[in-house]
């Protein structure tokens, strides 16, 4: 089962006994847990009707007993279990011992008034396991992984408009190369944007660039899409910044070649028919940041960007050595690449 759907069912009314979220996406699995809770746990018998539970700290045993218990003054409970290592590879919490077989046999028989939520921050499972192949059988298994480039803009646009706000794709990518792919960041920033714009305002590129702080990586992506595009007074101006914030020169330069590096990887899996998301995870790279990076390699040939990276090889070695000042050498860098 997909994520939309089972969010579909519990705002349905329709909820399994048993839920196993992983993924590296911690925001989404946050989400889908506020909206177990939202629909399962009344305010004021919280502490009732919910229990959490950590498996480093706890026995899988623990947590069985617990959802067989009968409830407390409420219908049903929810469970949430953080640290869910007894489905994926490795030792299983830590220094706990549990007794998976407690685990499987709740799974054949789950109880009515319990709902349990495992959590795994983790991109997969172990599918070898037994646990991992009963949760499947027997209960709803979803995967929380980074939205692709579209996608991701266009959750910006949903959550802008949920707060009863308006913002264009334009401005919806503007705020996430500003803010970054991360979307608890995102929304963090959508909150800030919406109370600016007020309840129906609209938010546009020029309220994004205003009031959106970007961070030294994604200053340093600009700078290098400004670059690209022969805009070297923006580029000397984000360069002059970064040194008003401290920012050390061998630091910018270490970054301005991941970025380089990461555009003449994508090139390179591209030519070799991988899609967007197949790089993604080859690099372990959000599919947003593949994407740009994509949109920005056209600009370069293969050739010049190995080019551009050995350039940077040598100014690196130079500014650690003392060959030259570290400012001077990235200013006559960056002339050199716009020229």
């Amino acid at each position: 089962m997909d994520t939309k759907t089972a969010v579909k069912d519990i705002k349905q009314g329709r909820i399994s006994p048993l839920y196993l979220c992983y993924g590296t996406e911690k925001y989404q699995i946050q989400e889908f847990t506020s909206l177990l809770q939202e629909r399962l746990v009344d305010r004021d018998q919280r502490d009732f009707a919910m229990v959490v539970f950590d498996l480093s700290e706890t026995p899988i045993e623990a947590v069985v007993e617990e959802a067989e218990t009968l409830p407390f003054l409420v219908e049903r409970k929810l469970i949430i279990v953080r640290d869910s290592s007894v489905f994926t590879a490795g030792k299983e919490g830590g220094k706990i011992e549990h007794k998976i077989e407690a685990l499987l046999s709740y799974i054949s028989n789950p109880a009515e008034h319990s709902v349990i939520v495992f959590i795994v921050y983790g991109e997969k499972l172990d599918e070898r396991k037994k646990v991992v192949k009963a949760m499947k059988a027997a209960g709803t298994v979803l995967s929380f992984m980074p939205l692709g480039g579209g996608e991701l803009v266009q959750w910006a646009i949903r959550e802008v408009e949920k707060r009863g706000c308006l913002i264009d794709k334009a401005a919806a990518e503007a705020l996430i190369a500003s803010s970054g792919v991360q979307m608890a960041a995102l929304a963090a920033e959508v909150d800030k944007l919406c109370l600016y714009a007020g309840v129906g305002g609209s938010i546009d590129t020029n309220a994004v660039e205003q009031l959106v702080a970007r961070s030294t990586e994604q200053n340093i992506f600009v700078m290098v899409e400004h670059i690209a595009e022969l805009r070297l007074e923006k580029a000397f101006s984000i360069f002059y910044e970064l040194l008003k914030q401290r920012e050390e020169p061998i630091k910018i330069t270490a970054l301005i070649a991941r970025q380089f590096r990461i555009m003449l990887q994508v090139k390179e899996l591209a030519r070799q028919s991988y899609s967007q998301q197949q790089i993604a995870s080859q690099l372990s790279l959000h599919p947003y940041v593949v994407k740009l990076a994509g949109e920005q390699a056209r600009k370069f040939d293969a050739g010049r960007l190995r080019s551009i990276l050995s350039d940077l090889a040598e100014l690196d070695y130079r500014m650690k050595s003392g060959g030259i000042d570290k400012v001077l050498g990235l200013e006559l860098f960056l002339l050199k690449l716009g020229a």
